[in-house]
């Protein structure tokens, strides 16, 4: 999505808007906003409710940029009052989905947006951004609340307001994140689920995206037999968003399910290549155009661990952790291709959907980690091992992703051993890690791994020439600034004392994560002690 050239920015209130999800699939009959069942529909119409004193706290230059909105001039402007849910703009047609969802790998029937509502879809008028739908994530209860209040609190809005943009700037598909508008109102959370609720501050993240669509909203009707609103869905997201794969039928239904495959395997693997661990890779919370989705409990590899998840819930099962996300993905992609096997009839061209999927996240992800290490590519004898090596090092002693990598690439080739271990000596947590035996066993790696790259830069020219483009190529992929979790309490610590300036200053440093920015090291430092078992600083709960 580009910003058109000598496009102004306009106020949000003078945009033009629709809905083609409302026109073309079926509806809730019923206006009631009650919790309660809802069959047959893809939405129940719903409009947000209105907050005490919506003030706006943060917004996105970048996607503001790119949709041609401007910045409202006021932190209580008309603008805002729509950010916040208070008011509509003339074509809004606000609607809450329903979808269902395989929960922790097990069925939970109907889900839906429970605190979410879209407000509608930017139209073509010659500006930028058309097609784009804005949602309101924390706007009030919906028919699929379920025992909630639709509400959402400070830190869960900021941390996916901070980390939709960190995705972008990252070059990972996301989600973005257009604004962050505080309420003005408590809302009572149990944060780790112990019986002590307190209040909390509330606030309303706008969303944007071309599509919230999730495989989830394909379950729902699959799961009680509702072919026609099933069909009618496939049809839109196929017409909407896949125009090029033809007109809605079996072989493009299978054209779509396979190109649906190779996004999340790209995505997946931009997840291993940064660090990302999603956290809550649930059905429903998978994008139907590849997108990252739904930042709930979300964490950064530190300490490299693949077994690590940030997410409390899952903190027996490990389903979710970091190492098992491609196969979670591929689970996932099985029962979307289930819920639509009554339109295809057939599962052989679903499963080949699958093997699709499999092919592509194999080939990305390798020729990410060749990036990452400075190479053209995987494909030698030896590099297998040298991987594996990699990876044994990496977790052996407590080993900072982001860090290590950003380090790898300013190691010298000719140095001496301890002029090769010193760009690494930030990554370690133990000062004490680079001595002794891990010490050896880490110089002996990047012995063999100046020979791998001299074996493929041996007709660069100069030694020195060779090395200055390959640490180039390397910081192009290997970020120095991630929303690491204790970066973003410290945020939401200020931001509920009143002061907005400390998530400004890790927005803007995180717009441009892989470059070196004077002046801003404390934020690419690794996770401090203090912030290794304070909540929200390592592990998170489900809790809005």
């Amino acid at each position: 999505m580009q910003q058109l050239p000598d496009a102004p920015l306009r106020d949000l209130c003078e945009r033009a808007f629709g809905s083609r999800f409302v026109a073309a699939l079926p509806g809730d009959p019923d206006p009631c906003n009650v919790v309660r069942q809802v069959p047959g529909a893809c939405y129940s119409q719903i409009a947000p409710t209105p907050v005490a004193r919506p003030r706006l706290l943060a917004w996105s230059e970048a996607l503001g940029a790119e949709l041609g909105i401007a910045r409202p001039a006021a932190a209580d402007a008309p603008a805002v009052e729509v950010l916040a849910g208070n008011r509509l703009i003339a074509g809004m047609q606000p609607f809450a989905a329903r979808y269902g969802g395989h929960q922790f790998g097990h069925w939970a029937g109907q889900l839906g947006d429970g605190r979410a509502i879209t407000l509608g879809e930017l139209l073509a008028d010659g500006s930028p951004g058309s097609g784009w739908e804005l949602q309101l994530k924390g706007a009030g209860p919906t028919p699929y609340s379920r025992h909630a209040d639709g509400r959402a609190v400070l830190r869960s809005s900021l941390r996916e307001f901070l980390c939709s943009e960190a995705m972008h700037a990252l070059g990972v598909p996301t989600t973005r994140a257009l604004s962050l508008v505080a309420t003005g109102e408590p809302v009572v959370r149990d944060m780790f689920y112990d019986g002590n609720p307190r209040p909390e501050p509330g606030a309303i993240v706008c969303r944007a995206a071309p599509s919230f669509v999730r495989f989830g909203n394909f379950e729902i009707h699959a799961a009680l037999g509702e072919e026609e609103a099933l069909r009618r869905l496939a049809g839109h997201v196929l017409e909407r968003h896949f125009p090029w794969l033809g007109p809605p039928g079996r072989d493009a239904w299978v054209a779509m399910f396979r190109e649906v495959c190779a996004r999340t395997a790209v995505t997946v693997a931009h997840w291993m290549r940064v660090g990302f661990v999603h956290g809550v890779m649930n059905t429903d919370n998978m994008s139907i155009l590849g997108l990252t989705i739904d930042y709930g409990p979300y964490g950064w590899l530190e300490g490299y661990d693949p077994q690590w998840t940030p997410n409390t819930t899952d903190a027996q099962g490990r389903r979710y952790c970091y190492g098992n996300q491609p196969q979670i993905a591929l689970w996932n992609l099985a029962r979307l291709g289930g819920a639509l096997l009554p339109l295809v009839g057939d599962r052989e061209p679903l499963q080949a959907g699958l093997e699709h999927f499999r092919e592509i996240f194999e080939t990305t992800h390798r020729g990410m980690l060749a990036a990452k290490l400075g190479l053209a590519a995987l494909e030698r004898d030896g590099d297998d091992a040298l991987l594996d090596g990699l990876f044994g090092l990496l977790g052996a002693v407590e080993t900072d992703f982001t860090l290590f990598f950003r380090g790898l690439a300013r190691v010298p080739p000719d140095g001496a051993p301890a002029a090769r271990l010193e760009p690494l000596r930030a990554a370690f947590y133990d000062p004490q890690a680079l001595e002794g035996a891990h010490a050896t066993r880490l110089l002996d790696w990047l012995a063999r791994w100046v020979l791998r790259l001299r074996a493929e830069e041996s007709g660069e020219g100069e030694p020195a020439d060779a090395a200055r483009r390959r640490t180039a190529r390397m910081d192009a992929v290997n970020p120095l600034f991630v929303p690491r979790n204790y970066l973003a309490q410290l945020a939401i610590d200020a931001a509920e004392a009143g002061d907005p300036g400390v998530l400004e200053r890790l927005l803007d440093t995180l717009r441009r994560p892989y470059d070196e920015q004077p002046g801003r090291a404390d934020l690419s430092a690794k996770r401090p002690e203090w912030a290794r078992h304070r909540a929200g600083c390592s592990a998170l709960s489900c809790s809005s």
